[in-house]
């Protein structure tokens, strides 16, 4: 075969037109984005099964403010079976456990899939998207943090006789649990998506989620048992559950309790000052994104 003859070839019209509507841009697929991970976090459109754990322990999370509502019901006179201020120790590891599910879901998914190609070959850098699912998962947590905390709130007013009175009496209450609320769900998101990011594998993703807050929720008590308030105190910076205990006596201007059998115990054999677990979180905070911006600046699509 001559070479003229073996680079002849066909042109075929296949009708492809260059797209000439709007141009969205990066803040509408940022949005997107983020609107589609809250939804995976909850398993909406997905079958039933993906929304037992996920709402299931919304569920739990709202079980003790229900107690409390229902109190309030029937007695009057007993308004503090639950405190705002000590709501998240009855429900931290329901929260734990809710990161530790969903944060695998909401980027490890996309790695198994391969579908990071896709997104990151349009507009939507690669800093949007870890923006868009750490936005996410905090969302989603506002579910089984702020939520109990208003129905905790009826709660307590409806075991008044003046329910408008008590509402305008107490209404300072509503700053410190939206602050201690966010700072908690933006804590734990960063954490949990931290660690889920460095892996694809679910339960590899599940498991140190757990890992680091049973780890080291125990060295952390091991270590100040150990060594004393003076220096052991400073171990329970390790623990993210101290640390959020911490951060929210502090926004509610509340010291621990001495009682041995409080939950809070910890913090006061500690004898550090609340203010150094805010600026824990913020440290744990700015350490998350920082990890989470490296992992997608490296990962590759």
């Amino acid at each position: 075969m001559s070479e003229r003859q073996s680079a002849s070839g066909n042109i075929y019209d296949l009708g492809y037109r260059r797209y000439e509507g709007v141009r969205l841009g990066r803040r509408h697929a940022v949005v997107t984005l983020y609107l589609h991970s809250l939804r995976a976090a909850f398993g909406l459109g997905r079958p039933a099964t993906a929304k037992i754990v996920p709402f299931g322990l919304a569920i739990l999370a709202l079980i003790p403010a229900t107690i409390q509502l229902g109190i309030a019901a029937v007695a009057s006179d007993i308004v503090e079976l639950y405190s705002h201020s000590g709501y998240y120790s009855y429900v931290q590891w329901i929260i734990a456990l809710f990161v530790a599910a969903v944060a695998p879901e909401l980027v490890g998914r996309d790695q198994r899939s391969r579908t990071l190609t896709l997104y990151f070959s349009r507009s939507l850098l690669r800093v949007d998207y870890a923006i868009a699912k750490v936005a996410a998962l905090t969302t989603a947590l506002f579910v089984l943090t702020l939520l109990p905390q208003f129905v905790l709130f009826l709660g307590r007013a409806f075991a008044q006789d003046d329910l408008v009175g008590y509402a305008r009496d107490n209404w300072r209450d509503l700053p410190p649990i939206i602050a201690s609320g966010v700072l908690l769900c933006f804590f734990m998101a960063s954490i949990a998506i931290a660690i889920a990011s460095q892996t694809k594998r679910r339960a590899f993703a599940t498991g140190g989620v757990l890992a680091y807050f049973a780890i080291s929720l125990a060295m952390a008590g091991i270590l100040l048992a150990t060594l004393g308030g003076d220096t052991g105190g400073w171990a329970l910076l390790l623990s993210g559950f101290h640390i959020a205990q911490g951060f929210t006596l502090w926004i509610f201007n509340i010291e621990p309790s001495s009682s041995e059998t409080s939950s809070t115990y910890d913090l006061y054999q500690a004898g550090l000052s609340l203010w150094v677990y805010c600026v824990a979180a913020l440290v744990y905070l700015a350490v998350c994104l920082g990890i989470i911006y490296r992992r997608y600046q490296g990962i590759s699509a």
